[in-house]
């Protein structure tokens, strides 16, 4: 046959056909899928002239996607195998693994997941071949007739498959249905089908280059596609990497995570909790957490001021009028909490005399603030206005998904809103990414990379032109940054496309914090306008911005960054002095009032608790600085610096130990 050119890797390449991307790559075993003209591919893909092929490696984004997918597919075939029973949900890749749901008659144990990895591991090293088949629905109906679930996926077929329920955008997202064979001995006259599942792809070729780098993680229950109203499966949790070296790291990651997971820190620390009495997902902050979000909030307030912001205050409860103008209660209403019916009188016999009207908890501020900027003609010399809030929001998070202070019912969003006209919008955007970035890197965080949110056409309002002007705005600041940018497909809000600043933390994880909305439309649903230079009247261009994200989101994750370690500037306690004995407590007092005096937070620890295990209570709290005296150093008039690390300094002058402490607090100093 004639040969055939395809694109490689961006270079042409004449291939003797038929092609597929396994004789293409056959000198590059790192490459183990495809993508095809922007399509991902299995290997064994048969290429057509003027393709344009890319090799999808095992270590990219991609090609881990892929591993986990068949990492899931491999857990499922051994879950039939120990239990031919069990009917097969779905089991999709997530974020560092993978997971896959399973209607059994008993939960899964932690030993039945030690007896699974074994299945896994010897279905691993047989090297069974994933082979992709095209079936119709009847044919997938016929095939799998004993599979409940996949049925019910089948009828589920198509683009709003992932919509339809969790993860079904793996098996059944693409146009076509597909059916992935597991086969033994591929190529030979004794090649068997061993198990099959229903599947969108693509699968790494072989079932041993999964190799020894994956674990199974925990179970859970579940209910079938997210609802329950739905029968409760058994989902199990997996990770699978590269090489075991990988997973190794991985595991070690997940232990230093839970080490500096916030909730468990926040009551060893006595910093806050989340009482069954008020709710799920409703935290109180204890006094220790109160001064560490009190300073987080004093320093940003102050920042505020410098950078031109005003403030204001609004009510956490509207009427749905309100929500109903701004559109939320249109595209939002599924995260707000239920209505309160209020106002209704009645006449002494009973009957209504006047209607009551629906008042919601504020899901978010924009539209407050958008009254506050109408209650009074506004003129082109007043724009830019910012306008900046701490505004508590309450917004109806699923059982499941509330988390800690992460990932909360009701907490404080750093708001702002700018008013401006079109031509100061872009130097606004850029000044603000400025300011975002800046104030972030005072609470001790450099590492950023930046996510632009685009329009999803079916959850949202306005005009392309309108949102391509704003999509193109917000790309170039994003750009002139100079800090990595990623795009979020449909990620932006009904009003407008936004920009996100991504943190990394001590460890390497990735927190979404500071977003920049750009609104053409929120203004005009509010008849917002201003008096333009000319005298015209003009509507503005409102930009929402939250810089924290909100105050206790952000508050878990520095706590998880530091450690519980807070820099001497948070630290609810930012000296602890410990005299060596009884005799030296009046002259720590002595120092301890010098430091308060200086608006240190310092406390003396004069309890009956013997020295050293004073000194172990210190480190346990992670007090920055402990202040240590004996009769030397009274003498000199001097005390003993102890640092969270374990070093110490010694015989340092009173005066000069306060400076050290006050100046570490002042410079920010991440001790």
């Amino acid at each position: 046959m004639p040969d055939i050119r395809v694109h490689l890797d961006g270079a042409p390449r004449d291939l003797e056909a038929p092609a597929t991307g396994t004789t293409a790559y056959a000198d590059d075993r790192t490459v183990v899928a495809l993508r095809v003209d922007g399509e991902l591919r299995d290997l064994d893909t048969q290429l057509r002239d003027g393709a344009h092929v890319e090799g999808v490696t095992i270590d990219s984004p991609d090609g881990l996607a892929i591993l986990r997918h068949s990492t899931a597919h491999v857990l499922a075939q051994a879950v039939q195998q120990v239990n031919p029973d069990a009917k097969l949900g779905i089991g999709p890749p997530i974020t560092d693994g993978f997971y896959y749901d399973f209607d059994v008659e008993t939960p899964f144990t932690p030993e039945d997941l030690k007896a699974l990895e074994k299945a896994m591991a010897r279905i691993v090293k047989e090297g069974q071949t994933f082979r992709r088949r095209v079936v119709s629905d009847d044919e997938a109906r016929a095939e799998l007739a004993d599979e409940p679930y996949k049925l019910e996926l089948i009828g589920l077929k198509g683009p709003g498959a992932a919509s339809a329920a969790e993860g079904a955008g793996a098996e059944v997202g693409a146009g076509e249905l597909t059916i992935y064979d597991n086969v033994r001995g591929a190529g030979r006259e004794t090649e068997t089908v061993v198990w099959k599942d229903l599947c969108r792809g693509p699968h790494l070729p072989s079932t041993r280059l999964i190799g020894n780098g994956f674990s199974l993680m925990r179970s859970a229950a579940a209910y079938w596609r997210g609802s329950e109203k739905n029968p409760q499966l058994q989902r199990v949790y997996g990770t699978a990497w590269p090489t075991k070296d990988d997973l190794r790291a991985h595991l070690e990651r997940l232990a230093e995570a839970e080490r500096r997971d916030h909730r468990r820190l926040g009551s060893e620390l006595d910093l806050f909790s989340v009482p069954e009495e008020i709710g799920s997902g409703l935290a109180v902050f204890h006094p220790k957490g109160s001064v560490i979000r009190m300073e987080m909030e004093d320093y940003s307030r102050r920042r505020h001021v410098e950078a031109g912001y005003d403030f204001a205050y609004t009510p956490h409860i509207t009427k749905a009028h309100l929500f109903e103008t701004s559109r939320h209660l249109e595209w939002y209403a599924d995260g707000m909490y239920p209505p309160m019916q209020l106002d209704a009188e009645h006449h002494e016999d009973g009957t209504l005399k006047r209607e009551g009207q629906d008042y919601y908890l504020k899901p978010m501020n924009c539209p407050m603030h958008n009254l506050v900027f109408a209650a009074r003609g506004r003129s082109y010399r007043e724009l830019p206005l910012r306008l900046f809030e701490f505004g508590t929001v309450y917004r109806y998070e699923k059982s499941g998904v509330v988390h800690g202070l992460t990932r909360a019912r009701g907490f404080t969003q750093d708001d702002a809103h700018i008013y401006c006209t079109r031509e100061q919008m872009r130097d606004e955007l850029a000044s603000l990414l400025t300011f975002v970035l800046d104030l972030l890197r005072d609470y001790g965080l450099e590492e950023f990379y930046l996510e632009l949110s685009t329009r999803d056409p079916e959850k949202s309002v306005g005009d392309d032109a309108t949102w391509d002007e704003a999509t193109a705005t917000l790309r170039d600041v994003a750009t002139a940054s100079g800090l990595e940018l990623v795009d979020d497909p449909g990620g932006a809000a009904f009003y407008g496309p936004k920009i996100s600043v991504q943190a990394r933390d001590a460890i390497g994880r990735s927190w979404q914090l500071s977003t920049i909305q750009l609104d053409f439309f929120e203004p005009g649903l509010f008849d917002l306008e201003y008096t333009a230079s000319d005298g015209s009247r003009q509507q503005p261009v409102m930009i929402h911005r939250a810089l924290f994200g909100s105050i206790e989101r952000f508050f878990a994750i520095l706590l998880e960054h530091y450690a519980g370690a807070m820099p001497p500037w948070l630290a609810p306690v930012q000296v602890r002095a410990v005299p060596v004995a009884e005799p030296f407590n009046a002259y720590l007092a002595d120092v301890v009032a010098q430091l308060r005096a200086a608006s240190v937070r310092a406390e003396l620890d004069d309890g009956d608790d013997r020295f050293n295990k004073k000194i172990r209570t210190a480190t346990t709290q992670k007090i920055p600085f402990v202040l240590i005296a004996g009769g030397e150093d009274a003498e000199a008039g001097a005390v003993s610096f102890r640092y969270r690390d374990g070093t110490q300094r010694n015989g340092v002058p009173v005066a000069e130990a306060i400076a050290i402490v006050t100046a570490a607090i002042a410079d920010r100093v991440q001790v």
